[in-house]
């Protein structure tokens, strides 16, 4: 994130707590609060979503009950949310697939439009993806890589955890910005491709950080490059894809969105609770680990965020003819 936008969130999260915005009804929240996921335990959404849940029980005094509900690229957790009682007792831990990339991707098969269907509340945080390669191909940069990838033509292929997912949808758009082509190998989920890149069946992939780290430090992966705009404190000697592709940037993130309709002062508390937990060093703790670092944005601020993300990845997705599974 630009230096500008990062000082503006960190401002948002000082002046959080206000007890103009934090005025919800008498007693509320009387029971605990359901976060519903649209992915299975054990992934960076998981750890998150569990982090933040912790410190929101502490900030609201009823305990958050993590629930994950996979299937559909998503949908099915946000149907979920949608069609619940807009109480502020049921929050969806939102992301780039089901939130502003399922929309393109399903188009008139998508039962539930998340921009209308859905309240945004605050982004919570934002982890940078890892492009990696494998014994498949002796590329030690970027520009290498790339170069073997224009020399072939569209013969080599590299790895997703998904069709759809925040690393197919960052190496689609770096073909696109590079003008190379290569053939997409989906899995169901990160560390079976990992598994195939490491063992050189398959070149190249990109994911979230701590699916690699361990790979990269132990040398079963190479890390050619970042897909945030600048480079990282936890892998300074890797470079960002924007310094060979300048304007490239690609993170995955997360945020809290509510069933569309939900009272304002409710809306406004929930903001008031994140924003202030990613203040907390408990809580950056716990995202550090997860490769995930506070991304605090109000929801006014997140909603256009959303609109924008969608009409982005767009023409992106019908470029590399991405299609639902």
């Amino acid at each position: 994130m630009p230096l500008s936008r990062r000082s503006l969130a960190l401002g948002l999260v000082a002046g959080a707590a206000t007890p103009a915005l934090a005025q919800a009804p008498a007693g509320w929240p009387d029971r605990p609060l359901r976060l519903i996921l649209p992915y299975t335990p054990g992934g960076g959404t998981d750890a998150v979503a569990r982090a933040l849940g912790a410190r929101l029980h502490q900030a609201l005094g009823q305990p958050v009950v993590v629930e994950n509900r996979p299937g559909a690229g998503g949908n099915l957790a946000t149907e979920l949310v949608a069609q619940a009682r807009p109480d502020g007792t049921t929050l969806l831990m939102g992301n780039q697939g089901p939130i502003t990339v399922n929309p393109t991707l399903f188009g008139r098969n998508l039962k539930v439009n998340p921009q209308t269907a859905l309240d945004p509340v605050a982004m919570v945080a934002e982890t940078p993806l890892v492009l990696v390669a494998g014994p498949a191909t002796q590329a030690s940069s970027l520009a290498a890589l790339i170069e073997e990838l224009r020399a072939k033509k569209g013969q080599m292929a590299y790895a997703s955890p998904g069709n759809g997912a925040a690393g197919h949808l960052a190496m689609a758009l770096l073909l696109q910005q590079a003008g190379v082509e290569a053939t997409h190998v989906p899995f169901r989920g990160a560390a079976p491709g990992l598994t195939d890149v490491a063992a050189g069946h398959i070149p190249a992939m990109i994911s979230t950080l701590p699916s690699v780290a361990g790979l990269v430090s132990g040398g079963a992966l190479r890390a050619l490059a970042v897909t945030s705009d600048k480079r990282i404190e936890s892998l300074p000697g890797v470079p960002s894809v924007a310094e060979t592709l300048p304007g490239y940037r690609v993170t995955a993130w997360y945020g809290i969105l509510l069933p569309a309709g939900t009272p304002e002062p409710i809306r406004a508390r929930l903001e008031d609770a994140i924003l202030a937990s990613l203040s907390t060093p408990e809580l950056v703790a716990s995202l550090g680990r997860e490769g995930a670092v506070p991304y605090p944005m109000r929801g006014e601020e997140f909603g256009r965020f959303i609109a924008a993300e969608t009409a982005r990845w767009a023409p992106v997705i019908r470029a590399a003819g991405i299609t639902a599974d």
